[in-house]
């Protein structure tokens, strides 16, 4: 009874934690989507190229993660093995090294704008909406660096509500700025691309200056600064080897998206417009999954800090089964809907077409990667970070990008073909990761003792 009785408590932290996360995560996705949505009604060529301008700044995002997610791994198993002053040190490392990687990367995404959307091939007709939209979201990018630190760190201590409710205020603001900016409501000037940016900015620092006052109010009263003398040295060490390789898994997925976004560039305009309004569907469909994932992670992080191994393994058996049940579900009404989904967004019938089409296989994709989202999480939750990104690397790019190019460009199977690429990456990689799971091999890998 003892046994059955604990696993009743984990399914409740769990759904306490998924629930928060999956409308957070919503919510954060409709910051993106909305952007596309109403810039859809101003021009395709602006989608077009906002579209490949967020492709690069989710990639530098990415800079963010190699503290965030080392964050999040140590502070799930401190607070499950209950020493709370390592979590103190754990979160005030995270924020100082955050501000100042957030700083760099804001300078060089404003700075570096022509020179890096001419590198990603942005054809000049479009280049006008992309640097001036860049420009402003990177210049601000700090903004989003210390937001996430501080999320990590509530989602860690069973606080995901308090994120989930910022990012409630968050999207009215960009809703009603983006109305008044992009179009020039309420006696503002029409700004068009640039009204969105500043609308998605201004959004973002109001996001970062509630999380603080949460941080102070509810979860780390102050951080006293004995336990930082001498240095802790030790945790950025620790907090940096599981963050290289677990963003460095990431950065690989989204480098191989930027690259295979360059490709289907040079397919022309519709396709590149269709990528757009996929993705910024799509994304809907792994919804459930994201927030599982990361809810079963921090579940998962506590259960190893407490050394009940076989509690982590069998919760992370339902979180996979639960999100490819649901995903593929979805996938399959997102399908069905296809024709009149796009139909909303444009009334070009060969971007409509591209959509649908990639939407069919979307179906298969989805299976895969509903088990990539899961078990690199899980597996990072338990500090087994180092197989994630070997398989994430040689897969990606072998698969993803090298049957892309062959699919997509040399066999002429356009923007579908590189679909079915992107399908069978994902699905490698799911029967790699669900054979690593269940070898419990990652089960000798946590960082308490």
């Amino acid at each position: 009874m003892k046994a059955v009785s604990k696993q009743e408590t984990i399914r409740q932290r769990l759904r306490k934690l998924v629930v928060p996360i999956f409308i957070e995560t919503l919510l954060i996705m409709m910051l993106g989507a909305v952007d596309t949505v109403m810039l859809s009604q101003y021009s395709d060529d602006a989608v077009a190229a906002v579209g490949v301008v967020n492709q690069l700044v989710m990639f530098a995002f990415l800079i963010f993660e190699v503290i965030n997610l080392g964050t999040s791994v140590l502070c799930s198993q401190y607070l499950g093995a209950r020493l709370h002053d390592k979590v103190v040190q754990v979160v005030g490392v995270s924020l100082l090294l955050n501000v100042l990687i957030g700083l760099a990367v804001s300078a060089a995404l404003y700075l570096g704008a022509p020179f890096l959307l001419h590198l990603m091939g942005l054809r000049d007709n479009l280049m006008a909406y992309g640097v001036s939209y860049m420009e402003i979201v990177g210049a601000f990018a700090f903004f989003q660096a210390i937001s996430l630190t501080i999320s990590a760190s509530l989602k860690s201590a069973d606080k995901a509500i308090y994120p989930m409710l910022v990012v409630v205020v968050v999207n009215v603001l960009n809703i009603i700025g983006n109305y008044a900016l992009i179009f020039g409501k309420f006696g503002l000037p029409a700004m068009g691309v640039e009204g969105a940016a500043i609308s998605t900015s201004f959004a973002r620092g109001v996001s970062m200056v509630i999380l603080f006052v949460i941080l102070f109010r509810k979860h780390i009263p102050s951080f006293p600064m004995k336990i930082f003398r001498p240095f802790p040295w030790g945790e950025l060490k620790v907090l940096l080897k599981i963050g290289l390789p677990s963003a460095g898994e990431h950065m690989s997925y989204n480098f191989s998206q930027v690259v295979l976004t360059y490709f289907i560039n040079m397919l022309g305009n519709e396709a590149l417009t269709a990528r757009t309004y996929v993705v910024n569907t799509v994304m809907f469909v792994y919804l459930f999954t994201i927030a599982m994932a990361q809810g079963g992670a921090i579940c998962i992080g506590h259960l190893v800090g407490d050394k009940r191994i076989r509690g982590a393994y069998l919760l992370g058996k339902y979180v996979m089964r639960l999100s490819v049940l649901v995903a593929v579900s979805l996938s399959c009404v997102w399908a069905l809907m296809g024709k009149t989904m796009f139909g909303w967004l444009t009334d070009n019938p060969e971007v409509i077409r591209l959509g649908v089409m990639v939407l069919y296989v979307d179906i298969l994709l989805e299976i895969g990667k509903s088990i990539n989202i899961y078990a690199t999480n899980a597996l990072r939750a338990t500090g087994d970070v180092i197989y994630p990104f070997y398989v994430g690397v040689i897969v990606q790019w072998g698969v993803a990008v090298g049957c892309g190019y062959l699919f997509g460009l040399h066999w002429g199977w356009g923007l579908v073909g590189m679909w079915f690429a992107f399908m069978l990456d994902e699905n490698i990689r799911g029967v790699i990761f669900v054979r690593r799971w269940n070898s419990m091999k990652w089960a000798k890998k946590g960082f308490v003792r």
